[in-house]
């Protein structure tokens, strides 16, 4: 007989909130880390209900930490005197380690680190942010007319 996941087992599910689907077109991610988010009151509510948006996020390095910046968390609808600011900076939780490479690796030409994706595992929100490289418009074109031969061709072997 099967085992159904109980309500708690599904809640504590690795789940995607938001992606930057942004990033992926404007940047080559070159390598992946994952932080933790540092979070003031309702923002994990907001958060839950996928009411967050990381178009514009980008994260800096100050004073040894790792700060996610441009990111908007909504007020939490049923909030009150405990609401956040929507807009304000947001500490990622990563090692020492992970920031002094993240240091050598930003201060080469053109790199800088974007966040992907927000999702939540085991019931704490995390991040996951890439140090980046910058397009160029003709390696934008590149890319564009390589998916959509790749949607071409899945069309074409689809129609077989």
């Amino acid at each position: 007989m099967a085992k159904t996941a109980t309500k708690k087992e599904d809640r504590r599910a690795d789940r995607l909130v938001t992606s930057n689907r942004r990033a992926n077109y404007d940047y080559f991610i070159e390598d992946t880390i994952e932080a933790g988010i540092a979070l003031h009151g309702t923002e994990i509510k907001s958060l839950r209900e996928g009411k967050v948006s990381i178009a514009e996020a980008y994260a800096r390095i100050r004073e040894n930490e790792l700060w996610l910046i441009g990111a908007s968390i909504s007020p939490y609808e049923f909030g009150s005197y405990t609401n956040h600011d929507p807009e304000r900076p947001r500490k990622l939780l990563v090692h020492k380690k992970q920031i002094r490479l993240l240091r050598e690796e930003i201060e080469k030409k053109g790199k800088t680190i974007v966040p992907l994706r927000i999702r939540l595992k085991d019931g704490k929100a995390k991040v996951d942010i890439g140090i980046a490289k910058g397009k160029k418009n003709y390696d934008k074109r590149q890319s564009e007319s390589d998916r959509d031969a790749r949607r071409e061709i899945d069309r074409v072997l689809r129609g077989r």
